[in-house]
């Protein structure tokens, strides 16, 4: 989800909330206590130079219950790191404290931004020998007109 949507989706919400992809809701009482960009400049398996850019926002809770983010706080939040840090429109990856740092990616459901679960993933699986997965179909789930029988001079 980009910068941009999830300002939209603030404007029309009073508080924010997040919930985490097995369904719990991260507790009411988050701060978020950065928003930033994050670049990452690497070389995979393969040898090929790649960039990232994302805005991250990093969630973080702390004992005190009676603390409530509104969806207004936030997107003063947001405005300020855009002017300051000079942030574009690019995709939000959420940190959040679980078991260790996680990272997430970001979709909206109704009232609710949902933490979506990120992969890693090979990618340069041509050039460091992995095979591509084949396609397993069924023949006779793809013929549709009449079928060739022998001597029929069709095959």
């Amino acid at each position: 989800m980009k910068l941009s949507a999830i300002k939209n989706q603030l404007k029309g919400l009073t508080q924010v909330n997040f919930i985490l992809p097995d369904g719990r809701q991260v507790p009411a009482h988050f701060h978020v206590t950065e928003v930033g960009q994050v670049d990452k400049k690497y070389i995979d398996c393969g040898g090929t130079l790649r960039e990232e850019s994302k805005v991250t926002f990093q969630l973080w809770e702390a004992g005190d219950v009676d603390h409530r983010l509104a969806a207004s706080k936030l997107l003063n939040i947001i405005g300020l790191a855009e002017r300051l840090l000079s942030i574009p429109d690019l995709e939000v990856e959420v940190e959040y404290q679980v078991d260790t740092i996680g990272r997430y990616g970001l979709d909206f459901k109704g009232t609710d931004f949902l933490l979506t679960a990120t992969q890693t993933d090979c990618l340069a699986k041509d050039n460091c020998g992995i095979p591509m997965e084949k396609l397993k179909i069924r023949l006779s789930s793809i013929a549709q007109g009449p079928v060739c029988t022998p001597n029929s001079g069709c095959c």
